[in-house]
């Protein structure tokens, strides 16, 4: 019988997590796990194609061999972007006054601001 190891594959959603542990050979890969753990079955919209895996946050391939005790973790496609969410929430700061206008920072209260005689 070959040596076994134990692993866990995650997929979380807002409203429910998916955690199995489960044992799978010495030398498995990250793509035999999750098919081994049952989650492509409970949630059918999970296209390992498109969608990004992990170990422990890093991002790996599916041919990624496993360690015992390793986390594999499915990714869900992200809504928006990042970058531009942030881009968006830096320029309402701006207009709203809670960030200067230059730099992007926290207005400084003890700068004199250009309109007012020092």
């Amino acid at each position: 019988m070959a040596e076994m190891m134990q692993v866990e594959v995650v997929y979380a959603l807002p409203e429910q997590a998916f955690l199995r542990r489960l044992m799978v050979p010495v030398g498995s890969t990250a793509e035999a796990a999750i098919e081994a753990s049952g989650v492509l079955e409970r949630f059918p919209e999970i296209d390992l194609k498109a969608q990004k895996i992990g170990i422990f946050s890093r991002t790996v391939k599916l041919s990624q061999v496993l360690e015992a005790g390793e986390r594999v973790e499915i990714y869900r496609p992200l809504i928006a972007d990042p970058r531009e969410v942030r881009k968006r929430r830096a320029e309402k700061a701006k207009e709203e006054g809670r960030a200067d206008k230059v730099t992007g920072g926290k207005p400084n209260p003890l700068r004199a601001k250009p309109d007012q005689p020092e």
